[in-house]
């Protein structure tokens, strides 16, 4: 039976990639901080699947966690993404891209060496432009413009220069129906609220993107760089995606207007675009849950607080403008990286990309 070592098992994507290794019968070792609510999710686990607590930040600790689980593959999930990234540069280096190098060390010296499955990002490519782009495709040009990019980057230069074989996937926009697991705050909203509405994002269900992982873990596949994203209703402008997801909870004609992109500012755009996922559909045959499902999943969730929330929308349409990013600003266009780099010093790029 091939034993796959999970990092990041109880995040977004990494509960879901346990659950379907999981139901592909893999003996499974999932991996995370010690935490509370990391254990809490621990002893929802089915019973074979094994825990094992580590600080990857810690090399010395990696390099037991290694040889004590002596993994074929590992999929490599555990990151600090925005914003805590940006409130923690020096932390998400750390993560980001120290612990993935302490990780391919490590499993470069085991006697038979595994193969590694990396969880990259779209942002690796920087901002888009939808006036001048084609869709992303994996050999679009790889230019970050702020530090998470830059970090996912050079993790993956790391990951292809290694002695190991290699699979990375890139993700779009993860969205779950389980409205709690996703990191929602101030900071996000602003991230949020503050690029183009006219933007083009490509959502993926965490599911389908756990889906991913699975497959690339079990399938003999090595050398490949995957663009994962939903299937085709899975792609939205940045202005119709929050909208959605809060009238679907009963916040209708709550979410406030964002501003246009500027046409001939290539900087001055989100670091999405819709993909060309088919070569990985081809091959990881992970995309099962559409955007318009996804929707009514959180509608059934919701429940009967939907006709709750619905009653405060006097009350939450006028607080949400306020918090509006460029409210009182001069100007018609968007401008995220400015507003971002002045609200997080830390999201500036620190290395040459």
């Amino acid at each position: 039976m091939v034993k796959v070592l999970v990092t990041g098992a109880f995040g977004l994507v990494g509960t879901e990639t346990v659950a379907r290794l999981h139901e592909r019968g893999v003996a499974v070792v999932a991996t995370d901080l010690c935490t509370p609510g990391n254990q809490k999710a621990a002893r929802r686990l089915p019973g074979n699947v094994e825990v094992r607590w580590a600080d990857l930040a810690d090399c010395d600790q990696v390099a037991a966690l290694l040889t004590a689980v002596a993994p074929q593959v590992i999929v490599h999930l555990a990151a600090v993404i925005p914003t805590a990234s940006y409130l923690n540069s020096a932390l998400a280096q750390r993560v980001n891209v120290d612990a993935t190098r302490s990780l391919l060390t490590a499993a470069e010296q085991l006697p038979q060496r595994p193969r590694f499955v990396y969880a990259s990002s779209v942002a690796v490519h920087g901002s888009r432009n939808p006036h001048r782009n084609e869709f992303l495709r994996a050999d679009s040009p790889l230019q970050p413009v702020e530090s998470y990019g830059a970090q996912k980057l050079e993790a993956e230069r790391l990951v292809r220069a290694s002695q190991l074989d290699w699979v990375v996937l890139r993700l779009g926009a993860v969205v779950s129906t389980r409205l709690q697991s996703l990191p929602i705050n101030g900071d996000v909203l602003f991230l949020e609220w503050s690029a183009p509405s006219d933007g083009r994002i490509h959502s993926v269900d965490a599911r389908d993107a756990a889906s991913a992982f699975a497959a690339a873990a079990t399938l003999e596949i090595s050398g490949e760089i995957f663009m994962i994203g939903g299937d085709a209703s899975h792609r939205h402008l940045q202005g119709e995606m929050g909208p959605a997801m809060a009238a679907a909870i009963g916040l209708a004609n709550c979410y406030p207007a964002g501003r246009p992109g500027d046409p001939e500012d290539d900087r001055a755009w989100f670091v999405c675009d819709w993909m060309d996922t088919a070569p990985a559909q081809e091959v990881l045959g992970f995309q099962n849950h559409s955007w318009p499902s996804a929707l009514q999943e959180i509608r059934a969730r919701v429940g009967k607080w939907r006709f709750v929330l619905a009653a405060l929308r006097p009350i939450v349409r006028p607080i949400l403008k306020r918090r509006m990013p460029y409210r009182g600003l001069p100007g018609v266009y968007a401008d995220p990286w400015t507003l971002a780099f002045r609200r997080w010093p830390g999201a500036q790029l620190k290395i040459a990309p």
